[in-house]
């Protein structure tokens, strides 16, 4: 089992506005007119004194210095955990834990390879990653990172761009580039809850998060107000090229796009929007996947996604739909019900007719998860089990809450949420209630902007993916970010104190002016006095990875099986067999395919109770000459039963599951006793189709005989 162990001779310790988001009354909005006023909005509107491009520049060159910061920051905290300078290469490829090591195997591959073009045409013609199948990695995995982009990771590291892009986030919405410091303060300290590329490098998250981040910046300022025509076409392209880096990055990327579809979906439905603004932010939408889909070689799984479909419906039912936004309230709210009702019944009916006629089911491991996940009825399916199982994949644990308590984010984000998120219910009910709506008046003269179409779009992104984050753990690194970003707002910009000096019957530019720049000082001296200790403390901590027994493993493979070998096991450990030998494998933790969904849960029969000629025959099925078996599966107790590999696989093959608790009435006893543990005996029966080849206190791996002996 990997581990960090401290390093001899270390004395660390080991670890045990602007008001015019606020509708106001009239005479307020006169008395608060300051919050529209900053050197950032006057350069964005055409002011080019020097003052304000000082300021301006001064807070672009802040925004650079954390984003850079932060990657330091987390490059130190990875070389002291792991000492990765110092440790042998096995030992640093066998760090990249999980689904890592395999697309660092493509990064390394591509390097090993003679010529770009030789290491393209491995990669589209791949027979190492499943035995017997030649598949294209391009089109299956969302590798075109490793591919394009080593080169800028080396020379930018991608995490100072999700900072950077947070920063920008909060600065356009809050005013004032004091907001993009707290912001950026803020993930740094929230880093457990914000990020995981500490520990996971390559996890295509840490690719593609970055991307969505600098997504959501350009949309808040293409939804500002008063932006010109040309700046507006600058950010729709840049809309599209963060969109398009985004989605090539990562394979859950129509997932994510479906619930910023639902958000500007809602603010459609209660004019925040106009009708020019909602067309392109779903045709960016739209061309980012379909862009994607061509890279990706006709890649399926997207033509028979969930968000492509729903955007057409969208589109369609608005386009016949011309009466949406007329009438009065009870009339414009029963439309909308129509109206959403249709979006939803048509978004189904051309998901369905899609993946008929393309004969797609890549995804439906996804959504018997997420049927099971909200008890809509129990299920023996080992795919959804097996994420169901998964402390990521559960409900957010509330000791998360009490961390970002702790740095004090939480708050402000709570208060920035439920006011702010009041006065968009208000804004969008009046906009109900008035003729002709919000956005779309235009003959009744110029339209009075109560509520800011970029701060309703970043209120709406925060709560829906905060919802997502509720449901499952391991989104939240999606709403932690701009949960900072939020806050950061909340705490700098006008809008809030607007309303709270408002309920204090406090009315004085001065004072508003005053506290939005004094309350983020105060936050920052308090964190820095508060964590800059702990974060010292931190750097200090020597540590060194760990982990003899796989380093062992893997050193028997390289050297003692022929190089054509191939070998079975779990998806985990053979993403690690792949990085470090070279060696063909049965299958891997890309499970986005119904084929190697199968493929797995067949190799995983070996810690299930079946006969020894039936896994023989399974895995001379997939080609496997060795079979590596780790006591950690055959034996876990990480989990509750139930949640146990073991637990899955029997209740998959209708077997009674081990140990002392109910079983459904309809489970039989297994005719056999579980192979991993019942080979290791050498009884005839099992030593006459496998030949112990290897073993240390983790692992054992067999050769798996061509055919059985005479004897047997």
């Amino acid at each position: 089992m990997a581990a960090l162990r401290q390093r001899k001779g270390s004395r660390g310790k080991c670890p045990p506005q602007s008001t015019a988001g606020v509708p106001l009354p009239p005479q307020r909005l006169q008395a608060n007119c300051c919050s529209l006023h900053h050197h950032h909005d006057d350069l964005l509107h055409g002011d080019w004194s020097w003052g304000s491009i000082v300021w301006t520049s001064v807070g672009w060159s802040v925004s650079v210095g954390l984003g850079l910061l932060c990657c330091m920051y987390m490059a130190t905290l990875h070389e002291n955990d792991l000492w990765f300078s110092n440790i042998k290469e096995v030992e640093r490829e066998i760090s990249f834990r999980t689904e890592c090591g395999l697309y660092y195997s493509y990064y390394k591959q591509m390097l090993n390879a003679p010529s770009i073009k030789e290491g393209l045409s491995e990669l589209i013609h791949d027979n190492l990653t499943e035995s017997k199948r030649t598949i294209n990695l391009l089109q299956r995995m969302n590798i075109y990172q490793e591919v394009l982009l080593s080169i800028l990771y080396r020379l930018l590291p991608i995490q100072a761009v999700y900072v950077m892009a947070l920063y920008l986030t909060a600065w356009l919405l809050g005013g004032s580039w004091m907001a993009g410091v707290l912001a950026a303060i803020w993930y740094i300290l929230n880093r457990v809850d914000t990020t995981r590329v500490e520990f996971t490098i390559s996890l295509r998250e840490n690719w593609s998060l970055p991307f969505l981040a600098l997504q959501v910046a350009a949309i808040t300022c293409y939804l500002r107000p008063q932006l010109g025509a040309s700046q507006q076409k600058v950010m729709v392209w840049l809309m599209y090229v963060c969109s398009l880096c985004f989605c090539v990055t990562w394979q859950f990327n129509q997932f994510i796009f479906l619930v910023q579809a639902f958000v500007i979906y809602t603010l459609d439905c209660v004019d925040m929007l106009t009708a020019a603004q909602v067309n392109t932010l779903y045709l960016v939408q739209a061309s980012a996947l379909l862009s994607v889909w061509l890279l990706q070689f006709f890649n399926a799984m997207i033509l028979g996604s969930l968000v492509l479909s729903f955007i057409v419906a969208a589109l369609l039912v608005r386009h016949f739909h011309h009466s949406l936004k007329t009438g009065s309230f009870v009339a414009r709210v029963s439309r909308l019900i129509i109206h959403s009702t249709a979006v939803l019944l048509l978004t189904f009916a051309i998901n369905f007719l899609a993946k008929k006629a393309l004969r797609l089911r890549s995804d439906e491991h996804i959504f018997k998860f997420i049927k099971s996940k909200f008890a809509w009825g129990p299920t023996r399916d080992f795919d959804a089990n097996l994420y169901l199982c998964e402390e990521a994949f559960g409900a957010l644990p509330l000791d998360t809450l009490e961390r970002l308590s702790a740095t004090l984010v939480l708050g402000p984000y709570a208060l920035t949420l439920t006011l702010m998120g009041g006065a968009l219910a208000l804004a969008a009910l009046r906009n109900l209630r008035t003729k002709g709506g919000g956005a779309e008046r235009k003959a009744e003269g110029p339209v009075v902007a109560s509520f800011r179409p970029d701060v309703a779009y970043n209120l709406l992104h925060t709560l829906f993916y905060g919802l997502l984050a509720f449901s499952t753990m391991r989104m939240k690194y999606i709403w932690t970010g701009h949960m900072c970003a939020v806050a950061a707002y909340g705490v700098c910009g006008g809008d809030v104190w607007a309303m709270l000096l408002h309920a204090l019957r406090c009315n004085a530019k001065v004072l508003l002016k005053l506290v939005r720049y004094a309350a983020p000082v105060a936050v920052v001296a308090f964190l820095y006095y508060k964590f800059w200790p702990k974060m010292v403390e931190e750097l200090s901590d020597l540590r060194e990875f760990y982990d003899p027994d796989t380093v062992e493993l893997m050193t028997w493979i390289s050297t003692k099986t022929p190089e054509s070998a191939v070998l079975a096991g779990s998806m985990q450990l053979l993403a690690g067999v792949k990085l470090c030998t070279g060696r063909v494998i049965t299958n891997h933790p890309h499970y986005e395919d119904e084929e190697l969904r199968d493929r797995t849960k067949q190799v995983y029969q070996v810690y299930a109770r079946r006969s020894p000629r039936a896994v023989h025959a399974i895995l001379q099925e997939l080609g496997a000459d060795y079979v590596v078996l780790e006591n950690s599966i055959c034996y876990e107790r990480r989990h509750l039963r139930g949640c146990r590999l073991r637990d899955l696989l029997d209740l998959a093959n209708g077997h009674i599951m081990d140990g002392e608790g109910d079983n459904d009435a309809d489970l039989v006893a297994a005719a056999h006793p579980r192979f991993c543990d019942a080979v290791k005996t050498d009884s005839p029966e099992y030593a006459a189709l496998f030949k112990r080849t290897f073993q240390n206190k983790t692992f054992h791996v067999y050769r798996v005989r061509k055919k059985a002996k005479k004897n047997s």
